[in-house]
């Protein structure tokens, strides 16, 4: 792996850090709120977004490290 991958896996991996700490804020802020359902859909929502956003970054990292 080389100089080059390094760096790009570590800005995959701080973009993943990010991600997955978006989702859990959004879930947990979806689990406080009782008066609005349709604001507690949309986090959810927002936290599979988050979801999908980071299994895609896990898989670039994975190819990347497999090279």
């Amino acid at each position: 792996m080389s100089h080059k991958d390094d760096n790009l896996i570590e800005i995959l991996q701080t973009s993943l850090d990010q991600e997955e700490e978006m989702m859990r804020t959004y879930l947990i802020a979806a689990e406080r709120i009782h008066e609005s359902e349709e604001l507690k859909l949309r986090l959810r929502e927002f936290a599979e977004g988050n979801a999908k956003r980071s299994r895609q970054l896990m898989d670039e990292i994975k190819r990347i490290d497999q090279t």
